[in-house]
């Protein structure tokens, strides 16, 4: 009997592995279901010992796993850019790829973590309490997103160094009900970001408005740049700045 097998993220990573490899046996399951599959074929050497080749169907899986990860790369990275030129025409300063240290509780566990927010934004303010700063969280791929789902030390880094996170959803890839509640929703609509919920905005308990580890962060980072057409030149005349630009206070 043919039973069918479904090719998933771990069979991809581990015929990556293979292909990198020697290709000696781990003889666990996942190695069973690529050979089953075809993606993998074994190989005996003079004395006998037993190797793992990938096959021409392994090669072919290789490729096309690699032209969807980049294709799912280039729609991730249009998307942050959007959502930081979104927040940077709200008047915020924004940073795409920063990667902040935050202090995170899970359960009775307490300890440091590393975490890149996709956009890190906040307001542009000379008080610390105006600062309103804000994490979008980005995904492309209905898979990406259950499994950052499954991560709460993840949600709990973000929301130690923000005072709102919010999930930005590709079109179809996810329900507002799917996401935890502390954090918003929002979807990529025909070009127009929508809220779907809105994230609960909750002030932080630094004094600076923000962790210290995150101000040095931002001192070394580059924030996202104000489009050509917003920005002033040197000497042009402030009183012809429309009425509408965001409040700087």
């Amino acid at each position: 009997m043919t039973v069918a097998v479904r090719l998933t993220s771990l069979h991809r990573r581990r015929l990556r592995e293979v292909w990198r490899s020697a290709g000696w046996p781990a003889q666990d399951i996942v190695e069973a279901e690529l050979l089953a599959m075809g993606l993998l074929e074994r190989q005996h050497d003079a004395a006998g010992r037993c190797t793992l080749r990938v096959t021409d169907a392994g090669i072919q899986t290789l490729a096309e796993s690699a032209a969807l990860n980049r294709a799912a790369r280039s729609d991730h990275e249009t998307l942050v850019e959007q959502v930081a030129q979104a927040m940077v025409r709200e008047g915020r300063i924004a940073w795409r790829g920063l990667s902040l240290r935050a202090r995170v509780v899970t359960g009775e566990v307490e300890g440091w973590q590393m975490a890149m927010p996709d956009v890190f934004s906040v307001r542009h303010t000379s008080v610390a309490a105006y600062l309103q700063p804000v994490v979008h969280e980005i995904k492309v791929r209905r898979a990406d997103l259950l499994a950052d789902l499954r991560r709460p030390a993840k949600r709990a880094a973000y929301l130690d160094m923000a005072g709102a996170v919010v999930y930005v959803l590709a079109e179809g890839i996810g329900r507002a009900d799917e996401v935890p509640p502390e954090c918003g929703v929002m979807e990529m609509r025909a070009g127009v970001l929508e809220t779907l919920r809105p994230a609960p905005v909750r002030a932080l308990p630094h004094e600076a408005g923000l962790p210290f580890a995150v101000w040095m962060a931002l001192a070394r980072a580059t924030p996202v740049p104000m489009p050509e057409s917003e920005q002033r030149r040197l000497g042009e005349d402030l009183s012809t700045l429309p009425d509408d630009l965001p409040d700087q206070a």
